[in-house]
């Protein structure tokens, strides 16, 4: 088990910031709005020879019982406790504040080494608020500023004492094929804003680990969780919802949804979540052509199914619609859930795993260009003005999603079309439903075209 240590501290004294500079990526959201951070985050972070895991929290603040406030407080509290040590964050610009000293009594009573850190320590006024930091008790500040990086030697003086430096050696290996095969699926579970996305990975979890409200947007950064079925790990992004461009308004909403599209970008698997209620809607349709030309393999999981009448013949109605309305990834697997009651859950897994291993799929060449052979022979390429389309052969250049290369002539004349017939019966043949596939066109080169004519 790796040493962990939780960032803790009020509302908007930089622990994201802090986050993001140890991890060395921009992953927690960061705004001068306090209170950006909701649900506690883990990444791994790396300060010189020292690795360990960070644990960003929400900032400490008072609220009423189960008030969103609360909860808040009740996962930071979590990462307190999952924790090794504490980093104590103030903001050394604004100096003490009577909820800094609420919260250092608070970080006392955790019984763990604490580090206080005096953050925004640059300049004259960062100083005097360092200085300050001595009433609280936890010790000697260490003086930094997240934001510019100054500070971090000092940092890692005061953490080298707490965590064993590690040897790179084992970081540096070649990944296994076994390792690699081993290796948790990365799947992101997208979907308009209140469509239950949260409430289904709490069920897979089988704890409150994500914040869930009536109130959309609710989730503002991806947090990834790690969970086990079946002997497959899976490390799961939760996202903020995806409204129309139209309606995203606030800057912080901008940078939620810019986080979102990152975790698709960074997916293997996407879980498309819509309301079993108010399906297919415009906004589903647009995210399932995101995930599409990401070329992330989709996998479609209609929620809040337990609200439905349950007429006969309900499912096949998904399926109906799915194929009419998202033609691009036809046939992609589609399952009913209740993220509330964890109904549908073993099917919603089960057609992850499916879809990963349709996505990593390599077709042989020669069942390839047999089937080549038979679409043409069965479906000719059409003539354009007057000429004959010639198509050569094909192959598979990777996966991760299927890609083709098409030898052709004159591949600027193909229409459109004739390429959609050859993907669905491509997909057809070789079971490749609901996943992107790609086919490139590539002009084979004339082997008479360095000679000239001949003059009459």
């Amino acid at each position: 088990m790796p040493f962990t240590i939780a960032i803790i501290g009020r509302p908007n004294v930089g622990k994201s910031t802090l986050f993001n500079r140890l991890v060395g990526q921009k992953l927690a959201l960061v705004d001068d709005v306090p209170g950006v951070t909701r649900d506690r985050r883990e990444g791994e972070a790396k300060l010189f020879d020292l690795n360990f895991t960070i644990i960003d929290t929400a900032g400490l603040d008072e609220g009423p019982k189960g008030s969103l406030t609360a909860r808040m407080q009740e996962q930071t509290e979590t990462a307190i406790a999952l924790a090794d040590a504490l980093f104590f964050v103030i903001d050394a610009r604004i100096g003490l504040t009577p909820a800094d000293r609420a919260f250092a009594d608070f970080a006392r009573r955790a019984d763990k080494p604490v580090l206080l850190l005096a953050n925004k320590s640059e300049g004259k006024h960062g100083e005097l608020g360092a200085m300050e930091s001595y009433a609280l008790g936890l010790g000697d500040p260490i003086q930094i500023s997240a934001e510019h990086g100054e500070g971090m030697g000092e940092l890692y003086d005061a953490v080298s004492k707490l965590v064993p430096p590690t040897d790179d050696e084992d970081d540096e290996r070649d990944e296994t094929d076994e390792e690699r095969a081993n290796r948790p699926i990365r799947v992101a579970i997208v979907g308009r804003p209140n469509a239950g996305k949260s409430t289904l990975i709490n069920h897979l979890l089988g704890e409150e680990r994500l914040l869930t409200s009536p109130e959309a947007g609710t989730t503002r950064d991806s947090i990834a969780v790690e969970i086990e079925w079946k002997g497959r790990g899976f490390r799961i992004f939760d996202t903020a919802g995806l409204r129309r461009r139209s309606r995203i308004e606030e800057k912080l909403e901008k940078l939620s949804v810019a986080d979102a599209l990152r975790a698709v970008r960074f997916a293997e698997v996407v879980v498309l979540m819509m309301d079993a209620q108010n399906r297919f809607e415009e906004q589903d349709l647009r995210i399932a052509d995101l995930i599409e030309r990401e070329g992330r393999a989709l996998v479609i999981a209609v929620n809040k199914w337990d609200l439905m009448d349950g007429n006969p013949g309900q499912i096949s109605m998904l399926r109906r619609d799915a194929d009419h309305w998202l033609p691009q990834v036809a046939g992609a697997p589609i399952v009913a859930v209740s993220g509330l009651m964890g109904e549908g859950i073993d099917r919603l897994m089960q057609a992850i795993v499916e879809a990963y291993a349709v996505w990593n799929r390599r077709v042989p060449t020669a069942a390839l260009n047999r089937w080549f052979e038979g679409a043409i022979a069965d479906n000719p390429p059409p003539a354009v003005s007057g000429r004959r389309l010639k198509l050569n052969y094909i192959t598979q250049t990777k996966a991760r999603p299927p890609s083709f290369v098409l030898f052709c002539s004159r591949a600027d004349a193909i229409p459109q079309s004739y390429l959609r017939y050859l993907t669905n019966s491509m997909r057809e043949t070789f079971e490749l439903p609901g996943t992107p596939v790609r086919i490139t066109l590539r002009e084979k080169a004339n082997p008479f075209a360095h000679k000239r004519k001949r003059p009459n």
